[in-house]
Formats: C-alpha cells, sequence, structure tokens
C-alpha cells in the first residue's frame, strides 16, 4: 500500500466511526471528509463537485418533489383508510395492506410512504384490538423490498444509476432490477405474513407507554407568598431551587402560559404543571413557599383542549438537534412545543428531560399547538408519527393527486421505451406539476430533503477518493483473493454481505457509493459482466432489515412499534439471508 492508499484508508475508517456512533449528521460526516480530500489534493475540485451535478442525483431532488406532490392530496392515505375499514382478522388485513404498499413504493419515496401510513395504521390496530408492532417492521420491510422492483424505487437504485452513466458506461434500464426485485419482494412478503408474523413483539407503542408511565412523573405545585423566587424568571428558579424538573406550563388564573420560556417570570398564585423523577418531585416539595398538589387531577389528556395536543414524532438521521440537548436546542421556542419525555430503545429515559441529549430513533412525546403538523409535517429534524387528522389545506383534490400520480406513470412509460431519460422525464413531470398548480414553489422546497442530497453529493467525491489512490483497487484484489476459488457466485456473494454490513451500519447510499468503485474494479480483473456486480450492490445496499438504523423506514417505526433493537435482529436475520441467497441466485443466473 502507498503512503495516499494509507491515508485515505484511514479517513475512511474514520468517517464509517464517525457514522457509527453518530457524531453529527450523515451527510455533515460525509461533507467534511470530501473537504479533507480535496484540501490535500487526493480529488480535484470538479471531482469533488461531480457528486452536485450528477445525473443520479438530481433526479433524487427532483422525485422528492414528484412524490410530494402525489402524496400531498391524499389519494395513498385514503386508499389504505378504505381497505383497512373492511377489517377481517390481522393476517388477511395485512396481506390486503401490505401487497399494494409494496406497489406504491415501486414508484414512490418509501420515507414519506411510511410516515403517512404509520399513523393511520397504529391507529387501527388499536381500535381493532390488535398491537400496532405486529405492523409496524412489517410496513417498513415491504416498503424497502418493493423500493427495488424499479429505479426510482429508492434513491439507492438512482445514485448507482448515475454513477455508471458518471463511469462512461450505460445506466440501469426502468425495470432492470424488476428480474432480481420482484422475486425477493414475494418471498420477502411471504415470509413476513408467516414466520416473520410469529417472531414479531406484541407490545405498546412508545407514546402509550409514555401516557401510562408519566403519570407518576406528572406533578403540580403552587407558589406561594412565602417563594423567595417570586418575581423571577423561570430559567433562574430553577437554577436556584427547581432543579431537575421540566416545567410544562403554568396555569395563571384562566390563563395558560405555553410554552413556557426562560423569560417567563413567575408570580405568586401561580400553578406550575411540571415532569420530573420521584427524587426531583420530592426535592421541590421541601423548597419553602411550594406547595405540592401530590393528588392532582392534571393529567396529559387534561392538559389537552381546542388549543393543545399530544404529539408524537422520532428523531431523523438527519436532524440538526442530534448530539444536543433538549434544553440547549431551546426546543420550545423553536417549534412552540413542550418535550413531555423520550423513549429510547422502548424504554424512557428517566432524568432530567432538558438534559436529554437527542440520537435518531428517539420518540419524542409533544404538547404543541393545533398548528404543529401543519408548519412540521415536512420538518427534517423529526417524522410526525401522531394519529391526527390532517389539515383540511392538505386535502386540496383527489383528482390533483390522481392526475400527478397519471402524469408520473405517463413519463414513467417515455422512459421505457427510450423517448426520455430519467432525468428529463422528471424535470418535465415537476414544470408540469408547477405549470397546473399541483404545488407551488414553496412546497416543492419543503420537499426535498437537502440533507440527504448533501450526504449523496458527498459521497461521490468520497468514492473518487477510492479510485484516485488505488484503494478500491487494493480491496477489490484482495476481496477477489478470497472470493475467486468460489467462482462467480462466491463473487456475488461477497460483494452482497460487504455491501449489507456497510448499508447495515452507515447508510444505503453512502455503503453503494463505497462499493462501486470496488465492484468496478473486481469486474475488471475477472473480465466479468460489471452490470451483474453493480445490480448486486445496488439491492445489498437497500435490504436493511437488521438494524432499525440502517434504513429511515426502520427508524421511523421504531418508536411508535414500542420495539426493541433485538426485534430488528430477530424478524430481519432471517429475512435479509432469504433475500442474499435468491438476490445471488437470480444475478448469478442472469448475467453470467
Amino acid at each position: 500500500m502507498t503512503v495516499e492508499m494509507i491515508f485515505v484508508a484511514l479517513m475512511i475508517v474514520l468517517m464509517l466511526l464517525g457514522l457509527l456512533f453518530e457524531i453529527v449528521r450523515a451527510d455533515l460526516i460525509v461533507f467534511f471528509f470530501l473537504v479533507v480530500f480535496l484540501l490535500t489534493g487526493i480529488i480535484s475540485t470538479e471531482q469533488a463537485l461531480s457528486g452536485f451535478s450528477n445525473e443520479g442525483m438530481l433526479t433524487v431532488l427532483l422525485l422528492f418533489i414528484v412524490a410530494g406532490a402525489i402524496q400531498k392530496h391524499g389519494i395513498i392515505e385514503n386508499y389504505i383508510d378504505r381497505l383497512l375499514k373492511r377489517h377481517r382478522g390481522p393476517k388477511r388485513s395485512m396481506i390486503k395492506l401490505l401487497a399494494p404498499v409494496a406497489l406504491f413504493s415501486g414508484f414512490l419515496n418509501n420515507t414519506p410512504i411510511v410516515v403517512t401510513l404509520t399513523p393511520i395504521i397504529k391507529k387501527w390496530c388499536q381500535k381493532n384490538g390488535i398491537a400496532p408492532s405486529k405492523f409496524l417492521i412489517p410496513l417498513s420491510y415491504v416498503t424497502i423490498l418493493g423500493g427495488t422492483m424499479t429505479l426510482i424505487g429508492t434513491s439507492t437504485n438512482l445514485v448507482v444509476h448515475g454513477l455508471l452513466i458518471q463511469s462512461g458506461r450505460e445506466g440501469f434500464d426502468f425495470f432492470q432490477l424488476t428480474i432480481v426485485g420482484v422475486p425477493i419482494a414475494i418471498a420477502g412478503m411471504i415470509y413476513i405474513f408467516t414466520l416473520g408474523y410469529r417472531l414479531l413483539p406484541d407490545t405498546l407503542g412508545a407514546k402509550e407507554q409514555i401516557r401510562e408511565e408519566v403519570k407518576e412523573f406528572l406533578a403540580e405545585a403552587v407558589i406561594e407568598k412565602e417563594y423567595e423566587h417570586t418575581g423571577r424568571h423561570v430559567v433562574e428558579a430553577v437554577d436556584a431551587s427547581l432543579k431537575g424538573i421540566y416545567i410544562i406550563e403554568i396555569l395563571r388564573g384562566d390563563t395558560r402560559i405555553f410554552p413556557v420560556t426562560p423569560s417567563t417570570v413567575i408570580e405568586e398564585g401561580d400553578h406550575l404543571l411540571f415532569s420530573g423523577t420521584l427524587n426531583t418531585i420530592a426535592s421541590v416539595q421541601k423548597q419553602k413557599g411550594i406547595t405540592l398538589i401530590t393528588g392532582t387531577d392534571q393529567t396529559l389528556d387534561s392538559m389537552m383542549d381546542d388549543e393543545f395536543e399530544l404529539i408524537e414524532a422520532v428523531i431523523s438521521h438527519q436532524s440538526g438537534l442530534l448530539g444536543k440537548s433538549v434544553k440547549s436546542t431551546r426546543f420550545r421556542t423553536r417549534y412552540n412545543a413542550g418535550v413531555i419525555a423520550v423513549h429510547r430503545n422502548n424504554e424512557r429515559i428517566k432524568s432530567r428531560v432538558g438534559d436529554i441529549i437527542f440520537k435518531p430513533g428517539d420518540t419524542i412525546l409533544l404538547l404543541a399547538g393545533k398548528r404543529f403538523l401543519e408548519q412540521h409535517m415536512h420538518e427534517n429534524d423529526f417524522y410526525v408519527v401522531t394519529s391526527l387528522a390532517p389539515p383540511e389545506a392538505l386535502h386540496q383534490s383527489s383528482a390533483k393527486g390522481w392526475g400527478g400520480l397519471a402524469l408520473l406513470l405517463v413519463m414513467i412509460a417515455s422512459v421505457t421505451i427510450g423517448i426520455l431519460s430519467m432525468f428529463e422525464a422528471m424535470l418535465i413531470t415537476v414544470v408540469l406539476l408547477m405549470l397546473f398548480k399541483f404545488i407551488d414553489a414553496d412546497e416543492m422546497l419543503s420537499y426535498i430533503q437537502f440533507n440527504v442530497i448533501l450526504l449523496i453529493a458527498s459521497a461521490f467525491g468520497v468514492g473518487a477518493a477510492m479510485m484516485e489512490s488505488g484503494l478500491a483497487q487494493f480491496l477489490a484484489e484482495n476481496m477477489l483473493a478470497i472470493a475467486r476459488p468460489l467462482g462467480a457466485i462466491g463473487i456475488i456473494a461477497i460483494l452482497y454481505i460487504m455491501t449489507n454490513i456497510f448499508t447495515e451500519l452507515i447508510t444505503n447510499t453512502g455503503a453503494a457509493v463505497l462499493m462501486f468503485p470496488i465492484a468496478m474494479e473486481m469486474a475488471t480483473q475477472m473480465d466479468m459482466d460489471y452490470m451483474g456486480l453493480i445490480v448486486t450492490i445496488a439491492i445489498a445496499a437497500s435490504a436493511s432489515f437488521i438494524t432499525p438504523i440502517g434504513y429511515q423506514t426502520n427508524l421511523i417505526v421504531y418508536g411508535p412499534g414500542g420495539y426493541k433493537f433485538t426485534d430488528y435482529v430477530k424478524v430481519g436475520v432471517p429475512l435479509s439471508v432469504m433475500t442474499m441467497v435468491i438476490s445471488t441466485l437470480i444475478i448469478h443466473a442472469v448475467w453470467f
């Protein structure tokens, strides 16, 4: 190995560790190492910027807009709602629900599908006495499987497609991945409906657990005349004598003060509604001038009225809140919502709410204003997964929803028969959606997940650094040394396993970009058809079933389903192995 190869390898290892331990947002980590490679001369400015102009990456950006415009009008929600009304047992309902969802996922971004359907399915499960945990992991898994069926089913396919074009080769045909995607989707659903269903836990969701648990951690205190901090700001009083509690709201006569900000002044006669551990509540009781109402009739439900409601949300991988405490993010001021409690790994974090450091997958229970959903439904910091009726403004026109879907299908047909490229088709679709006022400019920007775009674009430069330094060739040679005695099928299997390990630990697009140059080198050295190995990478990078952090849809259902990390391992390992075996055999038969 040369000095340059060792340096790039070391940087790649550090990047993977940063992604694994979630030091900051994934896109910022990858972008940082892109800058390192640029400044050290490993890659040129043109190579560093290549990802930002890549056709696959730009197509992903346009698809965010197209999917948002179609889903905005509620056609998928309405269709699923009608399906669920005809309840005929959990398994039959699951089959009726998940088969069409898998089909939808082949043509629309699976993340908004899961965000949209999670509260609908959860509410339906609770109404019919079924544990949501029996339905939500299957929802995530079928959208992942469905996404492997077409070129636009997942951003991973489009990124790999863009890498192929950038390398001067032909990209994927629209249905090229279908020959692998459809069999693994069918086999996966059979597994989910049979053995997988039995392996799933039977638990309450995080929101229900929090509502039960928080009863013993919710308290009410009255400020008496003798309280020495009367007339001072809340932040001063908390630091001086109310350490460890989280003030949710203040009742002052007939007035409700919410959210409570650091500058809110405490007055005599105020009723403080707060949460805290049993120890902190006991310490408040000892303070002079504070009367603790231990038998308070205030509950989370009683705090909800025409102005406020309980909201459940899941912290995303791309959140700007990661690594920061509830207090330091100024959550109440920023979102006009108070954090009641936080769940992690299916357990409530029993510490000072304000001191909790956010991590991906944390489920937060919020007391928020009625406009919270409308204002933050496309928020990148968290996924709102509460069972709320969408605002009327979102139900603009089901006709427009079907019209947008029809337009998408026409554009797909034009790509399939070779009239347009995928990028051209999506660009025309976005222009037509705006011209016919299916969406406006502000909505268009809100649908684009810019952090995902930055991650994808930056990863291209990291892949270029592996190629330029010779690291990709070195890794390919060593992988071939192990796999060559096993023949083509062994090479496919090892490439699949390596890609799948990366996607479980970091991100699906990141894994695809890192493995692409290695696969191309392996194809060159073995004089094999490169397309078979590239299809292997695309499928393996998407097939993330073993951890909640490997794929964003797994993360979305983590808290609402009340899952533990081990639930994904137990249900996901058989599915992952089965998907690998089927994919390897089909790819070997078709391309080799």
